[in-house]
């Protein structure tokens, strides 16, 4: 019932969208006047955009587009403080009304907290910024390479029980130029259906064949690999010169884990390499805060790359891939985030390696400890009590990332605006982040959030949710 509903929404949308339409250009026609949402292609060139792209932001995306994109003036800690803004003319321009609102922020990575304006760890970085500047004006093969860099590689790998680590500028570069300098045309590629943009990206970039599988489903997974073993390669039926199996440890759309374990005894039993994507679970799952590996008791040795990104748990920027040293090695001299872009800020580097030194109780105190307790009982409780209300609900227990789904677009909007009027920022997802039919909202648990503010934030979602009958399980 549901998604007839969405759908009658769409068509409805559309229908509306291009009668309107129809009608400017009617008038456009007597008066002469241009509409304001027409773009005009230079006679003889082809169009720079999809249309149908286009009209879906002119008549979805701008209308509410006021739940994206909202600025802030601080930290993204527990709160930030919002700047008001007003939409004009549909939503196509914006102006700001000089107010602040504090919101409690239940949509930022910030998993550990660590995002704050004081204590050691920001320290240690405003003493790096003395040193080494904000930024290394070079690539890590051309003078950007740092002692910072250096023991931060060491520090990751030895955290995520690797050899060796190398370290990028960006979590979505790490991506989509480590996979290219991976796997090459002849390669088969198992990729989880569910996976982020940045691993489809560098998946298409490398050449190989690429095979999608239910996602988090193993039983599809080894279906896929085995008809793909038995079929070789399309047109030559050649043996593939290599498989490597691809997902993320937390799928940061659906809150849901990786089930590591089955895909690790597929991966045994078809000889085939596996690249975890930790973006989400590293510092965020396991008792130790070292991701999927630690959360199931999987041997880091059974996981051949183990890709992460500093940008949540650890507040800062970049990521990383660890391995073994020859794998590392090449990657030093194959991939184009290392030889073509800028290495990370040495000033980032620091934030990232003094977070890891907490998390691990290098600093001399149990804070890490304290802060993943407190991050895995905090996902847990927001999780149940938004189930025992009624919301539909997806992801797995221990997850910080915590959907809540919303389905209809013009639901999109209306929750995220009657939340910000309670003093909540959320994040609500649409199309293209997801498929048409299944918006939601995506609430992001940190540790730096009290009981008060949770027990705060689930009281009013669930009079929000009453007002936009969003209460799907009762």
């Amino acid at each position: 019932m549901q998604m007839c509903l969405v759908y009658l929404g769409y068509i409805l949308m559309y229908l509306c969208g291009h009668m309107w339409e129809k009608w400017a250009k009617l008038v456009a026609m007597v008066t002469g006047k241009q509409p304001s949402y027409t773009h005009t292609t230079p006679e003889g060139y082809a169009p720079l955009f999809v249309e149908s792209d286009s009209f879906y932001i002119r008549w979805l995306y701008k209308r509410i587009s006021d739940a994206w994109d909202r600025p802030i003036t601080n930290i993204p800690g527990a709160y930030i403080d919002v700047l008001e803004r007003e939409g004009h003319n549909m939503n196509n321009s914006y102006s700001f009304t000089g107010k602040k609102l504090k919101c409690l922020n239940l949509g930022s990575y910030n998993y550990l907290g660590f995002a704050q304006n004081d204590g050691p760890v920001l320290e240690s970085s405003v003493k790096a910024a003395g040193i080494y500047n904000v930024s290394n004006c070079a690539s890590i093969v051309e003078g950007g390479y740092t002692a910072i860099h250096k023991e931060l590689e060491q520090t990751i790998a030895d955290f995520v029980g690797k050899e060796s680590a190398i370290i990028f500028e960006m979590g979505y570069a790490t991506n989509s130029t480590t996979i290219p300098a991976l796997v090459k045309k002849g390669a088969l590629v198992l990729s989880d259906g569910m996976n982020h943009a940045s691993l489809v990206m560098g998946l298409r970039a490398s050449g190989a064949y690429i095979k999608v599988f239910k996602h988090n489903d193993p039983s599809d997974l080894e279906r896929v690999i085995r008809r793909s073993i038995a079929q070789g390669q399309p047109g030559s039926g050649k043996p593939y010169t290599m498989i490597l199996i691809v997902v993320e440890g937390i799928y940061s759309m659906e809150g849901v884990i990786c089930p590591l374990p089955e895909i690790v005894r597929i991966k045994k039993k078809y000889k085939a390499y596996l690249y975890v994507d930790e973006a989400h679970s590293i510092g965020a799952l396991g008792n130790r805060g070292r991701g999927v590996c630690d959360y199931f008791g999987v041997a880091p040795a059974d996981v051949d790359i183990l890709m992460g990104t500093f940008t949540k748990s650890f507040a800062s920027v970049g990521g990383y891939v660890a391995g073994n040293k020859d794998l590392i090695a090449y990657l030093r001299s194959s991939s184009f985030g290392t030889m073509y872009s800028y290495s990370m800020s040495a000033v980032c580097a620091q934030q990232a390696l003094a977070a890891l030194r907490v998390i691990t109780g290098k600093d001399g105190t149990d804070t890490g400890a304290k802060k993943l307790l407190q991050l895995r009982e905090n996902s847990n409780y927001f999780r149940q009590r938004l189930q025992q209300m009624g919301f539909l609900i997806l992801g797995n227990n221990d997850s910080p990332i915590i959907p809540l789904m919303l389905y209809h677009p013009s639901k999109f909007s209306a929750f995220s605006r009657q939340l910000l009027k309670r003093g909540i920022a959320s994040v609500v997802v649409a199309h293209p982040a997801t498929t048409m039919l299944t918006g939601r909202a995506r609430f992001c648990l940190s540790a730096s959030h009290t009981k008060k503010d949770l027990d705060y934030a689930l009281d009013h979602i669930g009079e929000v949710g009453d007002i936009c009958d969003l209460k799907y399980c009762l």
